[in-house]
């Protein structure tokens, strides 16, 4: 259980209320930074003119395979909505524009565009936040793997099949039958079944 003394309240309420100082800054930077590279999703932190200011982990990596076609047609997506945002917040300053792009089945990403709110410096900055929508949804079904306890090939045809692929597509990416994806399709919704019992 979490407890707060009334020193530990003096400290948040410093760490929150007051400025920190330059040495302190420095730390609290690196912080963020590892906050920002263990979150799933890719981060980029561009300047108004459209300079890179940051790129967490895994937008890094986007950025590092910039030379094959689906990172150009992501980059060049991203670049358009970014346009967009700013020739839009003329009129309106709090607006987040998100949109989608199939790359091909395993590259589904959804890109929003926002300005982040930094009211203390010169600059406006954008941030643009990228899931890709095959991890994610390989993440739920994982996690339902887990709590159906499928094992270790029911997993990998369950996750096949929340990504939308069809029986068909299971087999031939798994080297099995059909019969087989259904038998086993048949097992995980009857484990399904008796959870929910």
């Amino acid at each position: 259980m979490l407890t707060i003394n009334e020193n530990d309240n003096k400290c948040i309420e410093k760490f929150i209320f007051q400025q920190p100082k330059v040495n302190e800054s420095k730390c609290h930077e690196g912080f963020w930074n590892n906050v920002l590279d263990g979150l799933q999703d890719s981060i980029l932190i561009f300047s108004e003119f459209g300079e890179l200011i940051h790129a967490n982990s895994n937008a890094y990596n986007i950025y590092r395979m910039g030379k094959s076609e689906n990172a150009k047609i992501l980059l060049d997506f991203i670049r358009s909505l970014c346009k967009s945002l700013i020739e839009y917040s003329l009129y309106e300053n709090k607006l987040v524009i998100s949109d989608e792009i199939v790359l091909n089945s395993s590259e589904v990403f959804r890109v929003r565009v926002r300005w982040l709110d930094m009211n203390k410096y010169d600059f406006r900055y954008l941030l643009v936040t990228i899931e890709n929508r095959y991890e994610s949804i390989k993440n739920v079904a994982i996690a339902e793997a887990k709590k159906f306890e499928l094992t270790q090939r029911e997993t990998e045809i369950w996750c096949l099949y929340r990504a939308n692929s069809t029986y068909k597509q299971i087999s031939e990416k798994l080297y099995i039958s059909l019969n087989t994806v259904k038998k086993h399709m048949k097992n995980i919704h009857a484990k399904r079944q008796w959870q929910r019992m």
